[in-house]
């Protein structure tokens, strides 16, 4: 088991995290909440909805801060 891999599955439910994996062809990011795992995947939910991964495929993982807030309009509309 790889050092990702074993941080990905010791990591609580409701951590932002940001895992690489791959894909055909290369290699993607998913950037979210850690929502559920199981004995071969882990899900993350990111803003476009829930990214299921195999843990096989998976090749970098770790938890990150919090979004930045979001900043006021300079100009009201």
């Amino acid at each position: 088991m790889n050092e990702a891999l074993k941080r990905l599955s010791t990591l609580p439910f409701g951590t932002r995290v940001v895992v690489r994996y791959r894909i055909e062809g290369g290699t993607t990011d998913a950037l979210g909440t850690l929502s559920a795992r199981d004995a071969l995947h882990a899900t993350v939910t990111t803003r476009s909805g829930d990214v299921q991964i195999k843990f096989e495929d998976v090749q970098l993982a770790k938890a990150v801060p919090p979004p930045p807030a979001r900043r006021e309009r300079r100009f009201p509309l």
